[in-house]
């Protein structure tokens, strides 16, 4: 069973949450936090499995608050919930190192699912965001290309890229590449060294940003 910590300073929110998750019979909530310095405290006490932390709070922001647990607590998987669609913010969520980028209309079953692959090692991106934010690089990723970078690169690898631009999960890649999930995680680990990359989300915005692959 994975344990969560819920960061929101909307309390009805934070208890609806709660309440959905105890349905679940996989994910166990331990903790909830108003703002970013009360889950990084809580962090510490229970080391959670997976925070769910929101961006704009009082005191200390959620991006913010994600970058210390990251640091403080690299064990910790972190994903954001909001309301937000603003590209920036995803961006540096990213780049900080969170796992995953979800808006708070995500339907419920899905939201379940997505967790769940969060835990297996994929990434947890909105629909809606994950559009905006490959769409974001389409005129300005030929000024970008990296030869270097491509380089670096096996066509395996490439391949391997390429389906994490479309979003798809470890074991849905080792089906559409006739491979085993264990040889897919095996790329994986070299393509994040090679690029030295965090997370397999940023190694998907990356190659896209580069042109280093092609969005269908």
């Amino acid at each position: 069973m994975y344990s969560i910590l819920l960061v929101d300073d909307h309390t009805l929110f934070r208890e609806g949450l709660h309440g959905l998750i105890n349905q679940w019979e996989d994910f166990v909530v331990v903790g909830e936090a108003t703002n970013g310095i009360e889950a990084v405290e809580l962090c510490s006490i229970h080391f959670p499995d997976l925070v769910l932390m929101d961006i704009s709070m009082p005191g200390m922001g959620g991006l913010e608050a994600t970058r210390k647990i990251r640091t403080l607590f690299p064990m910790v998987h972190v994903v954001i919930l909001t309301v937000s669609e603003d590209t920036q913010d995803l961006f540096e969520a990213l780049e900080i190192g969170a796992h995953g980028y979800l808006l708070k209309n995500t339907p419920s079953r899905r939201f379940r699912d997505m967790l769940r692959g969060v835990m297996r090692g994929d990434a947890a991106i909105s629909g809606p965001i994950a559009a905006r934010l490959f769409a974001s690089f389409s005129t300005e990723k030929k000024e970008n290309r990296s030869s270097d970078y491509g380089e670096l690169l096996t066509s395996r690898e490439k391949d391997i890229l390429s389906c994490l631009a479309e979003g798809l999960s470890n074991t849905e890649i080792a089906e559409k590449l006739f491979l085993s999930e264990a040889t897919v995680k095996k790329y994986l680990r070299n393509i994040l060294e090679k690029l030295h990359l965090k997370n397999r989300v940023q190694a998907a915005v990356f190659a896209v940003k580069k042109g280093l692959i092609q969005e269908e």
